[in-house]
């Protein structure tokens, strides 16, 4: 696997995870009855992005890992996963 690869890997893991722990711990503003002017109820009382970043990125590191394992170990290919026989010739 070239870096290039690993690292858009690695990109996809980040945001595929970042979109699954941003609505951890949500809290709306209208769940917290103070709405700020100009904003929606729906609009987060505190976001923790921060938090949810370093959560998102410890994890990523793990899903990466797994990932670039069983890429990297060649014990598993495309016909592994070539349920209807679409890539039967190609080899």
């Amino acid at each position: 696997m070239t870096i290039t690869a690993a690292l858009v890997l690695f990109a996809v893991c980040w945001w595929m995870v970042f979109f699954c722990v941003l609505p951890m711990r949500f809290r709306s503003q209208a769940q917290e009855g103070r709405v700020e002017a100009g904003t929606p109820a729906s609009a987060p009382e505190q976001a923790h992005i921060a938090t949810k970043a370093k959560i998102t990125t410890l994890v990523s590191l793990a899903v990466f890992a797994v990932l670039y394992l069983i890429i990297t170990m060649g014990d598993f290919t495309i016909a592994d996963v070539d349920v209807f026989g679409l890539w039967k010739n190609r080899f």
